[in-house]
């Protein structure tokens, strides 16, 4: 669908009445107006006004021009719960010329250098998510009062009770041409997975976009919030983003990754794709600042168990097979799982910064050396170090100045007409650490209000 013609053909056939001109802001926000479909002219040739500065950090104050958000007709997806209205997935400009601070405009550049290269990147996502309900004082509890149970992953009856919330969104899914293919209780308790078919980058991550709305949207509706905020509880398994990612080619399509029977290491995997390995290990201090990008997600990392099962989050910078104490396992030889991620990653930046680390990888011929085979959680730091595993960052802090330091993610994530892209990002995220570090919390007042 390339012409206001092919648009109009589409809007008539599937009887909607208006469009979400959408596009995020650095966190992921989804920012949108509500378009008439009489008005589909006007927002195709000029885009959707903006005040930026209002949306979320996009490189703007209120003396900047307007962002017009331009929608791009293949991300045309009729809402299946609200089927008046469809979104598409817009590329914000100002001035006439696309906005360097605009995450998916960033990704689109980023995945049109890999062309050049006669390369696509293809990925899908394991999104997690939990169902809360929250108190008059603020606080939040599991949204499903019986869901209770020390270890609830797999529990067949607890996915039972929540059939209703699943079951509408599996549908809607495959209504949108997904292909859903599995819906599980998580590791925690009033946590859920629902997983998609993979697709290009810039596809996946416009649907991540859609798919946290939607179940924003259904939660609310039956009287729920959903959250995909990396540890809502202190006590449970945090929510996670594992993305898995291959190379293939993008004239053939013929995938890259898998070795055949000439992998020297075991895993199946090409040469290439070890190299790409190698980069995203070499560069996973500074990468985590936007795989991990809120002051929460560091209170899912670590090595240490919730009461709610195990924890899924990677404390160290290593890969091997299928071992879940990874940073990046290798579920398959077609693809590798990159499992720092969390809930609160911005798929765009994460797939520009992620591809900027992998293709270092490639460019230097890097080597990650030996798959690692040991459950790394019951390994001491110092046998850790000893092996030349890297520690990812304890903070946000930490990790933002790592950001601002790599000149590899400054270069992939690209320049704005104030700079790097990765110093707004570390600038930004710099200063969210501080806002809540100079807040005193009652955990602290509990604590230190009479040790003295």
């Amino acid at each position: 669908m390339g012409s206001v013609e092919d648009i109009r053909s589409r809007i008539e056939a599937d009887g909607v009445e208006f469009i979400y001109a959408m596009f995020v802001e650095m966190h992921g926000k989804p920012c949108a107006k509500l378009v008439p479909v009489e008005a589909l002219e006007g927002l195709m040739a000029d885009g959707a006004g903006f005040a930026g500065f209002a949306a979320g950090p996009m490189g703007q104050d209120p003396s900047g021009p307007d962002i017009l958000a331009i929608p791009d007709p293949a991300s045309y997806t009729q809402l299946p719960w609200q089927p008046n209205v469809a979104v598409m997935q817009c590329d914000p400009t100002v001035e006439g010329e696309l906005w360097p601070y605009a995450p998916r405009v960033i990704l689109r550049t980023a995945l049109e250098s890999l062309a050049e290269r006669n390369l696509v990147l293809k990925s899908g996502f394991e999104a997690e998510y939990s169902l809360v309900a929250r108190g008059d004082d603020g606080t939040i509890r599991v949204a499903d009062p019986l869901d209770t149970d020390p270890r609830p992953c797999y529990d067949a009856r607890l996915l039972t009770r929540m059939l209703p919330h699943l079951t509408e969104v599996s549908k809607h899914m495959n209504t949108m041409g997904w292909e859903n293919y599995a819906n599980d209780h998580e590791d925690a308790n009033g946590q859920f997975e629902q997983n998609w078919k993979y697709s290009d980058a810039l596809t996946t991550a416009d649907r991540l976009i859609l798919f946290r709305f939607m179940v924003h949207t259904l939660a609310q509706r039956d009287g729920r919030f959903a959250t995909f905020m990396p540890k809502p509880f202190a006590d449970r398994t945090g929510n996670g983003l594992h993305a898995h990612m291959s190379l293939w080619t993008g004239d053939t399509d013929e995938p890259l990754f898998p070795a055949g029977d000439t992998d020297s290491k075991g895993l199946g995997l090409s040469e290439l794709a070890y190299q790409f390995t190698a980069g995203l290990l070499a560069h996973a201090q500074s990468l985590v600042a936007v795989a991990c990008p809120i002051v929460n997600s560091y209170k899912r990392m670590g090595v240490g168990a919730p009461t709610s099962g195990a924890t899924w989050a990677p404390a160290y910078a290593a890969y091997g097979g299928n071992n879940r104490t990874h940073m990046i396992r290798v579920p398959e030889p077609d693809r590798i799982e990159i499992r720092l991620p969390d809930g609160a990653a911005n798929p765009y930046l994460l797939f520009a910064a992620m591809l900027a680390c992998g293709l270092d990888g490639v460019d230097n011929g890097m080597d990650p050396g030996v798959p690692n085979t040991d459950n790394l959680f019951t390994l001491s730091p110092e046998e850790v170090a000893a092996r030349g595993i890297k520690t990812l960052p304890p903070t946000l802090l930490h990790a933002a100045d790592n950001l601002a330091g790599s000149e590899v993610l400054r270069a992939g994530l690209g320049m704005t007409p104030d700079g790097p892209y990765s110093d707004y990002f570390a600038a930004v995220k710099r200063q969210e650490f501080l806002d809540h570090h100079h807040q005193v919390t009652r955990s602290e007042v509990n604590q230190y209000l009479t040790l003295m």
